[in-house]
């Protein structure tokens, strides 16, 4: 019987993947029957990718719960999920178990680790306790052994993802020409950044974990999600990636109360030199945040330019913010605060989406969570 689907207008590859889902259910491998004439396919919310992910309901004859998705095999690393949500779940990290994949057309059946995403459920009471479980399971992840199939997130990659800044943010969302000056400035700020990233332990980076990538079960643990990505790199990138996040405040104090306890922890795991200072722990830590938060002014710019997802937009003033507040802590980064300042800003204050947001009075609100 026809598979009934929950949302209009299909994509064309859709009959596709309710016919696989319905075999794949029906399976010797899978040793129930699934139900095909009640089956419906439930439309997710997306993500910055282009995958595409629907609920499976009713549950599966095990009382399992079921994600199915769609992630074009042209462009999505569905290869490098697979093995990497082995590996981390071999390594005792929570992710979901992959049941199915066909490779060809981009199909896989995942297990469903819940609706709640940790940014809807953070506020100052619960924040201590789920940043700790965070902290935990990073700290797990990084003492996993590395792979021979995990790239590394070296100079080159972090390099790369810098250039998204003087690619996208400056030249078409701020529509500045960068001079030669300009490049020359932002070339040795650069490479401040890169220097630093390279003088770091090097162990497992998710590279999206944060409060939208991190599932909360209902027994209030933590699972992740959208690790494809994941690559061997600088130790502080997942933490600032937590504690800096594009799309949560927190107040300093807290910020720092959070990176001195993992520095403790990570002491006691072997990973990072008892000879590194807290502070030169911190100087990486900042450096990082610098690093992945000028990558991200770029990627929100391509997201709403090339990719029509303007949403995006709304989280460009608090990564700015991240940006300038760390930057005008350290002498090394003078040079481009006063240039950021003096060319960017003026243009950035004329943005919609930054004057909306300031002129809304949503400034507070969006900046600390309540």
């Amino acid at each position: 019987m026809p598979v009934k689907l929950d949302q209009p207008n299909p994509a064309p590859t859709l009959d596709n993947l309710q016919a696989w889902v319905v075999s794949q259910l029906n399976s010797e491998s899978w040793s129930g029957e699934a139900g095909d004439e009640n089956l419906v396919l439930k439309g997710l919310d997306g993500d910055a990718g282009f995958r595409c992910y629907y609920r499976i309901d009713p549950l599966g004859p095990c009382g399992e719960k079921l994600i199915a998705v769609f992630a074009p095999p042209a462009i999505e690393k569905n290869h490098e999920f697979v093995n990497i949500a082995k590996y981390l779940l071999a390594n005792e990290v929570r992710v979901p178990k992959v049941y199915f994949t066909d490779f060809e057309f981009g199909f896989m059946l995942l297990e469903d680790l819940g609706p709640t995403l940790l940014f809807d459920v953070l506020s100052p009471q619960s924040v201590d306790e789920y940043y700790g479980q965070a902290i935990e399971q990073l700290l797990k992840v990084q003492s996993a052994p590395a792979e021979a199939y995990l790239d590394e997130y070296d100079e080159s990659n972090l390099s790369q993802e810098l250039e998204l800044f003087r690619q996208w943010f400056v030249p078409q969302l701020l529509a500045y020409d960068l001079s030669e000056d300009d490049n020359k400035l932002l070339d040795s700020f650069f490479k401040v950044l890169l220097s630093s990233a390279a003088e770091q332990p090097q162990a497992f980076v998710l590279r999206d974990f944060h409060s939208r990538n991190i599932i909360v079960g209902q027994d209030h643990s933590l699972g992740f999600i959208d690790f494809q990505d994941g690559l061997w790199g600088p130790i502080s990138y997942d933490l600032v990636s937590l504690l800096r996040d594009c799309y949560v405040h927190w107040p300093d104090s807290k910020v720092q109360e959070w990176i001195r306890q993992y520095y403790q922890r990570i002491q006691k795991t072997g990973l990072l030199d008892p000879g590194v200072s807290f502070e030169k722990f911190q100087q990486w830590f900042d450096f990082m945040g610098l690093q992945r938060h000028i990558k991200v002014l770029g990627i929100f710019a391509r997201l709403n330019l090339r990719d029509g997802k303007d949403g995006y937009l709304k989280d460009l003033p608090l990564v700015i913010r991240y940006t300038l507040e760390v930057a005008q802590q350290y002498d090394q980064c003078d040079e481009f605060v006063a240039w950021f300042k003096a060319k960017l800003l003026p243009r950035i204050e004329t943005q919609h989406w930054y004057s909306s947001y300031l002129s809304a009075g949503e400034k507070a609100a969006h900046l600390s969570r309540p």
